[in-house]
């Protein structure tokens, strides 16, 4: 089939390759022309496991193409799929110009019947604006085009993404078209071969559907993040808790993590976007305002226990940081516990080294050249002569580190654990001071 995919970001690229990997012919469209032309020489703008072969082969054997020009685009595609950002609002509304702004264009330039997926994370009645502006545009144009909008939200975790796009856990369509589910069932058989994943519902309660999964997975992130406060101050360990719970199947072991606050492109972007629609209709986001408050109070944690430790004191302090994205597996450092972390320190007057595997050059973008900021090479260049180690991201290779050598190379054998890495009586054995999330 021919795809047309607006947007070369996490979702677009990964969701335009994997199309590309099961035969399909698919055209990438994206304003940036940088970005485009790197593609194009194979090079990958975002660090995700197992989409850089992906990309490179079915752009070699001509599956997979990229573009500036959204003509070209229009032209390609009977499905012209929309993946641009939606970025939050001054409100925390979700910006849709970007989405709007395609949509016109896909009607300027199209001359014959087109699917439009909005595959964005997208308000409820998006759709229908979309629907709207293409009908004006063709009525400027002075011409009369069948065209249909559709929901197809993703589902996809960055550090996994191309799996989760390999192997979908379910498939959404909303429309109310058969022809569109005709299309859309054809165009995702290569992935529905064991049983069906595919669900099709009506437009509004797809565009809901998207929303109400992450806010469900960041209201459990945020309710065990409380479980843990609490467990702190009665004594109690907030691991052995998870444990208890999580064996009950209705509740389960995913997303009870505590920890010291999620972060992303979706789970803090979502509650905002979702908490606006809610009081832009008069309806009272009881819940969703407490997640999103719980996860600001729950970012500061780390500082908080930093300041206690040292009385206050962290002016000259240098903390190192293990851990820059938001989580393992990505680069991504958008709302990522460390940079709340990183920015209370600075303002304390402490100085941080800092390391990722894959996040370094994402923060020397996003802060520069700080004399109170060094991104070192290795994990243990970024605790030699620290006051105190924090970790806030759970990098597989920080599971097993050298104790001895970290013992050897801070200050003094501190350890601020914002993922519960390890044991506490076993950091106790080994001479660590040492502070987790809820333990």
């Amino acid at each position: 089939m021919k795809v047309t995919v607006f947007g070369i970001g996490y979702v677009g690229l990964v969701q335009a390759a994997v199309l590309a990997e099961v035969g399909h012919d698919v055209v990438c469209v994206d304003i940036d022309q940088n970005k485009v032309a790197n593609l194009k020489r194979g090079i990958i703008p975002i660090y995700e496991p197992g989409l850089e072969p992906i990309v490179k082969e079915n752009s070699q054997a001509g599956r997979l193409h990229f573009t500036t020009d959204a003509a070209e685009g229009i032209a390609h595609g009977t499905l012209q799929f929309i993946a641009v950002g939606t970025p939050p609002d001054e409100d925390g509304s979700a910006d849709l110009q970007y989405v709007l702004a395609v949509a016109s264009t896909i009607a300027e330039h199209m001359n014959d019947r087109k699917i439009i997926v909005n595959k964005s994370t997208v308000p409820v009645g998006t759709a229908d604006k979309v629907a709207t502006k293409v009908t004006e545009v063709l009525q400027k144009r002075g011409v009369q085009l069948e065209f249909s909008v559709a929901s197809n939200p993703e589902f996809l975790k960055e550090g996994a993404a191309v799996n989760d796009c390999m192997r979908p856990d379910r498939i959404v369509v909303g429309t109310d078209r058969d022809y569109v589910v005709d299309t859309m069932k054809e165009l995702y058989a290569p992935f529905n071969r064991n049983h069906d994943r595919m669900i099709f519902m009506d437009v509004r309660s797809a565009e809901l559907t998207k929303y109400a999964a992450n806010c469900m997975l960041a209201t459990k992130i945020s309710f065990m993040n409380e479980m843990a406060g609490l467990a702190e101050r009665l004594g109690a360990d907030i691991e052995m808790v998870r444990q208890g719970i999580g064996s009950d199947p209705r509740i389960g072991f995913h997303f009870i993590y505590p920890g010291c606050g999620y972060g992303g492109s979706c789970f803090p972007k979502d509650v905002q976007a979702l908490k606006r629609t809610a009081e832009e209709i008069d309806f009272e986001p009881l819940i969703l305002r407490a997640v999103e408050e719980r996860n600001a109070q729950q970012k500061n944690v780390l500082f908080t226990k930093l300041s206690t430790h040292f009385n206050g004191q962290l002016k000259g302090k240098t903390i190192a940081l293990w851990g820059l994205a938001f989580k393992p597996n990505t680069d991504d450092m958008r709302d990522a516990p460390s940079r709340v972390l990183m920015e209370a320190l600075w303002k304390a007057g402490a100085t941080v080294q800092a390391y990722d595997p894959e996040a370094m050059e994402e923060a020397q973008r996003i802060y520069g050249l700080r004399d109170d900021l060094t991104l070192s090479g290795t994990p243990q260049a970024a605790i030699k002569g620290a006051d105190a180690l924090v970790i806030c991201t759970e990098w597989r290779q920080f599971r097993a580190p050298d104790f001895d050598q970290i013992s050897a190379l801070l200050k003094e054998p501190v350890i601020f654990d914002g993922r519960n890495m390890y044991e506490p009586e076993r950091m106790k054995q080994k001479g660590f001071t040492y502070y987790a999330i809820g333990r």
